[in-house]
């Protein structure tokens, strides 16, 4: 399978995360987040959610730069940044502090947001960065999740309830009906076998979404 970004960065970046996860308390969310729930593409950057006093220590062990505009702090690591996000400050479509609550499992000794709330982070990034490289990447990341990992739909479609987003199930119906066979380098699967998953997938997801409320 063809890897998004550069192994020379993915190796640094995964390499970080390992340090950070022996030194503070967080949620990964965004790529590498992906990466663990499906074991399949790296990520470059690498993004947490972290309490206000895990925020505190942050700001003594690195230099970390507040961006008022997204709403997010950023660790700049050459080839790849850290970005941070916090409580009642980072406008995520699931809040960070839910996701701090009750969001959240472990995978590889690595505190790892739920997928089901992946998912809904992954759409709202992709429907942000839509034609750029990196929503291409939230794309395969979507297409990923759904090929090797196995929502929970009733967990989701809550999900869209409680935080108003109910018109992501069909946009999650139309990124399925519309994955481009260009990217099946990227998926590790076969033009046949993607086309039999397309087409069950999209009648599958079209059910139970049908049911939704």
């Amino acid at each position: 399978m063809k890897e998004f970004w550069p192994e020379i960065v993915t190796k640094a970046s995964w390499e970080e995360l390992q340090r950070l996860a022996k030194e503070m308390d967080f949620v990964l969310i965004g790529g590498w987040a992906a990466y663990l729930w499906t074991d399949q593409h790296k990520s470059r950057d690498i993004d947490l959610i972290v309490s206000h006093e895990m925020l505190a220590r942050l700001k003594e062990r690195y230099e970390l730069v507040k961006n008022a505009r997204l709403k997010k702090y950023e660790i700049k690591r050459g080839e790849f940044d850290v970005d941070v996000y916090v409580p009642f400050f980072s406008p995520l479509v699931v809040p960070p502090e839910d996701i701090l609550a009750r969001h959240h499992t472990r995978i590889r000794g690595i505190q790892v947001v739920s997928l089901e709330a992946l998912l809904v982070l992954k759409q709202a990034a992709y429907l942000d960065r839509r034609g750029s490289i990196k929503g291409k990447k939230d794309e395969i990341d979507l297409l990923t999740l759904l090929l090797y990992a196995s929502p929970d739909w009733t967990r989701y479609l809550g999900l869209l309830k409680e935080y108003g987003k109910q018109s992501y199930a069909e946009s999650l119906l139309q990124t399925v009906r519309e994955a481009h066979a260009e990217d099946l380098d990227y998926l590790g699967i076969p033009f046949k076998d993607f086309k039999a998953w397309q087409k069950r997938t999209v009648k599958e997801l079209a059910a139970r979404f049908s049911r939704r409320g």
